[in-house]
């Protein structure tokens, strides 16, 4: 089947444009022109990535984010002219998975979705997979916490439901396969594939701070997934598969 992207754009010619390209490459494309169009295109049924621009004539981009991610787990490649850095941090701390600048190159748009794509599926496959790559069971317990693979749910100490996005959900779920194991940067990168990154980046550190303020009794103090200086990260507490 397809994949379907979701385009949330102000501007029709930006929406042709990359519904055009998107198209070409086999995807199935939906346009929204503003924040309520796009939740209820999203409420009839989740499509598999959004891109999003944060400004939307009267509505806020990066709100329209936070609704999103109340609605739905789905990967969101934030495309906007506002290029000011406090808007991309904000953008990529609600946990948009990319963020690009206009004028953007519709190619580059294309390969940076491309591997978003490619990044979540190779997630999911990994979460299913225990240390030597066999199956896994559905469930973790570990820290208090209850890690639900199949139904993708993380449940906290107090019996309440955490809410994570993909990506938070994917990365979590990575390590919980791999308890006291260290994984450096370019291990977690293969196994939450297709992501063309470079030493610089530093995606992965942010996506584990993101984690650690919603399951860490003390965010700046992380008992369950520790830094390992220099190297990388482990999942320290004992796991319990069932």
């Amino acid at each position: 089947m397809p994949k379907r992207i979701l385009v949330v754009d102000d501007e029709a010619a930006v929406r042709t444009l990359l519904r055009e390209c998107f198209e070409l490459e086999g995807f199935e494309v939906a346009e929204a022109g503003d924040a309520s169009s796009a939740k209820a295109l999203i409420a009839a049924g989740a499509p598999d990535l959004v891109t999003l621009d944060l400004k939307l004539g009267g509505d806020d981009g990066l709100e329209l984010a936070r609704e999103i991610r109340a609605i739905c787990n789905v990967p969101i490649v934030m495309i906007s002219g506002k290029g000011d850095t406090i808007d991309r941090v904000v953008g990529l701390e609600l946990g948009a998975d990319d963020y690009i600048s206009k004028p953007f190159h519709v190619r580059e748009v294309l390969a940076r979705v491309k591997a978003v794509l490619r990044r979540y599926e190779g997630a999911a496959a990994a979460a299913g997979a225990g240390p030597q790559g066999s199956a896994a069971g559905g469930r973790y317990r570990f820290a208090g916490l209850v890690l639900d693979v199949p139904r993708r749910e993380l449940t906290g100490a107090d019996g309440a439901p955490v809410e994570l996005t993909t990506a938070e959900f994917n990365m979590l779920a990575m390590l919980a396969a791999r308890p006291h194991r260290v994984l450096s940067r370019d291990n977690i990168m293969d196994l939450l594939k297709g992501h063309e990154w470079s030493p610089f980046d530093r995606s992965i550190d942010s996506l584990i701070v993101r984690l650690r303020r919603k399951i860490e009794p003390v965010p700046d103090t992380p008992r369950i997934i520790k830094t390992v200086r220099g190297v990388g990260y482990v999942l320290a507490a004992d796991v319990k598969r069932e």
